[in-house]
């Protein structure tokens, strides 16, 4: 069997065993900071900081390019100078955290997307969640690490590949943004 149809089986399996709920969840509270105008933050390391931007561009945008009814929303890996300065200055176990603690509101909401669920900026970052009175999401690979017991509502794919686990990020980003964009998709 040749190396790609080896990965696209592994990738079709995982999400054909998926509990999907969790995702109908996530969509249900953007719907919510939508109407009520509260923030969306998005937030992880490396490739997953990268999907986090993307995303932040899609829902941004994408979910309602006609009528602007989109959410507020911000990928904290996007600025490389605001993370340079608090990864010099603070840490950088504190480049999430601390943003969220400057911007964020109680009823805001944050998704963390991370392989391993370990990074200690993330795990900082859900904890600053639950002290700003915020709802936590987080996608993630592998076993799930400790942000899976931190979030409220881990979407959590048990594949331990960091590749695949960074496509799934992008693959619940997707079905959030069309769940978002037209409202008679279900899960």
């Amino acid at each position: 069997m040749s190396f790609c149809v080896q990965y696209a089986q592994q990738l079709s399996q995982i999400l054909a065993v998926t509990d999907w709920s969790p995702v109908e969840a996530l969509a249900e509270d953007c719907r919510r900071l939508i109407i009520e105008g509260k923030r969306l933050y998005i937030c992880g390391n490396g490739g997953s900081a990268g999907n986090a931007i993307h995303l932040a561009n899609d829902y941004l945008y994408g979910v309602s390019p006609i009528d602007a009814k989109a959410i507020k929303v911000e990928a904290l890996s996007a600025n490389s100078a605001v993370l340079t300065c608090l990864g010099n200055d603070l840490g950088y176990e504190h480049i999430f955290s601390w943003q969220l603690k400057v911007k964020a509101e109680p009823g805001d909401v944050l998704v963390v997307l991370s392989g391993s669920g370990n990074s200690a900026n993330i795990l900082n970052a859900l904890e600053e969640a639950k002290a700003k009175g915020m709802k936590s999401y987080a996608i993630l690979g592998y076993q799930g690490g400790k942000a899976k017991a931190l979030a409220d509502v881990p979407i959590h794919f048990p594949i331990d590949d960091m590749q695949i686990s960074e496509d799934l990020q992008l693959v619940v980003g997707h079905m959030l943004m069309r769940l978002l964009n037209d409202g008679s998709h279900k899960c």
